[in-house]
C-alpha cells in the first residue's frame, strides 16, 4: 500500500465523519475525565504512558486520565470493547484483529516502533532449546495468553516450521511474577519485556534466543518494521470526541519527544520507584535497552501494518483469508496535527 493511498483513506475517513480542521482548534476536550486501559504499566513497553501522567502532559492537556491496569493486552481489548475504559494503550495487532471481526478500533498514535520482546530460555535449558524450532513440548510464559508477548513465541515456532500450538502458553504477568515463573522452573522459556527480561539476564537466570528490542532483532524476526504499542480507540468514540482525541495524542507525542533526548537516569527518577524491581541500576540497563525502541513520529508506517498483518495470517486461521483495510487501522489527523 503506498503512502498517498493510506493518507487519502485517512482524510476520506474525517470528511466521512464530518470533522473538518476546525473541529481540533476548539480548546476544551468534549470529555475531560478519560479511561484507559493497559496491560501492564510498569513495562517498558507502555513506558510513553507512564511518562504522560508523571510529567504530568494529560494535565496540561486539560485531561484527568483514570488508568485502569489489567494482566496483559488482550485484557485490556476487552475493556475497551466491553465499554469499561474510553482507551487503550495496547498491541497494534488488535486494531488489524477487530477490524476482521466488524469492530472498527482505529490506532491514533504509535508508541512503539519495535515490539521490544526477548524471548529467552532457562540457562540450565540452553543446551537442548538453542532455538524456536526446539520448543515444541515445552512450557511458555507471556504476560497473558492472547498478548503480543505471546503472538511473538508463537510467530518465531511457525518460522521455524513448528504450529503456534506446539507449546504451553502461560501467563506469567507483567511484573515481579514473570521473574518468580522463570526462576522457579514453571516456565522453560519466557517471551516477555524489560524490566522483567533485564531482571533475569542481570541474574544470570536466561539466555536469549531473540531479542526485538533492537531494529536488527525486528528485522530478523519479521522481515521488517513491526508496530508495538499504540493508543488505540473505538471509531466512535474518536468521531464523537475529536477534540478530546486530540488532546491525549498531544500528551502521548510530548512523552514520545520528551524520550527522544532523555537519559536513563531521567527516565528511573520519573517512574515510581517500584517500577525498578528493587534494583535501580538494571531498570537504567533495562531503559538503555529499550530507548530505541519507541516511535520517532507517532507514526504507523503502511510496511510495518502489512508485517503485522503477515504475521496473523499465519498464525490465526480466522485471518488467513480476511480481507482488512490497513489505512482504516490507524488514523493519522491527530499525530500530524500534535506535530504542527
Amino acid at each position: 500500500m503506498e503512502r498517498r493511498t493510506f493518507l487519502i483513506g485517512t482524510g476520506a475517513a474525517a470528511l466521512a465523519a464530518g470533522i473538518g480542521p476546525g473541529a481540533f482548534a476548539q480548546s476544551k476536550p468534549e470529555k475531560s475525565k478519560v479511561t484507559l486501559g493497559v496491560g501492564g504499566k510498569p513495562l517498558l513497553y507502555y513506558l510513553p504512558l507512564t511518562i504522560a501522567e508523571r510529567k504530568g502532559f494529560f494535565k496540561e492537556e486539560g485531561l484527568e486520565v483514570e488508568i485502569n491496569d489489567f494482566g496483559g493486552g488482550a485484557k485490556s481489548l476487552q475493556a475497551l470493547i466491553g465499554g469499561s475504559v474510553d482507551v487503550v494503550t495496547g498491541a497494534y495487532e488488535h486494531t488489524i484483529r477487530m477490524q476482521a471481526k466488524g469492530q472498527d478500533i482505529r490506532a491514533i498514535t504509535e508508541l512503539g516502533r519495535f515490539p521490544a520482546i526477548v524471548i529467552a530460555v532457562k540457562k540450565d535449558k540452553a543446551g537442548q532449546i538453542k532455538s524456536a524450532a526446539d520448543f515444541k513440548g515445552i512450557k511458555i510464559g507471556v504476560t497473558a495468553p492472547g498478548s503480543s508477548t505471546a503472538l511473538t513465541a508463537q510467530y518465531a515456532m511457525v518460522k521455524a516450521g513448528l504450529k503456534p500450538a506446539d507449546a504451553a502458553i502461560i501467563g506469567v504477568g507483567s511484573g515481579a511474577s514473570g521473574v518468580a515463573a522463570m526462576q522457579k522452573g514453571e516456565i522453560d522459556v519466557i517471551s516477555h519485556l524489560d524490566p522483567v527480561i533485564a531482571k533475569l539476564e542481570s541474574d544470570g537466570d536466561i539466555v536469549v534466543l531473540i531479542d526485538t528490542r533492537t531494529e536488527a532483532g525486528t528485522r530478523a524476526l519479521f522481515g521488517g518494521s513491526n508496530p508495538a504499542a499504540t493508543l488505540y480507540s473505538k471509531k466512535d468514540f474518536i468521531d464523537a470526541n475529536p477534540v478530546t482525541t486530540q488532546h491525549l495524542v498531544n500528551a502521548f507525542m510530548k512523552s514520545l519527544r520528551w524520550l527522544q533526548t532523555a537519559k536513563p537516569e531521567e527516565v528511573a527518577d520519573t517512574v515510581p520507584p517500584e517500577y525498578h524491581l528493587g534494583d535501580k541500576a538494571l531498570y537504567l540497563k533495562a531503559v538503555q535497552n529499550s530507548l530505541e525502541s519507541y516511535s520517532r513520529t507517532g507514526i504507523v508506517p503502511p510496511d510495518g501494518m502489512a508485517s503485522v498483518m503477515d504475521m496473523l495470517k499465519q498464525l490465526d486461521p480466522e485471518l488467513r483469508d480476511a480481507k482488512v483495510d490497513l489505512a482504516a487501522t490507524f488514523d493519522d489527523r491527530f499525530v500530524k496535527k500534535a506535530a504542527t
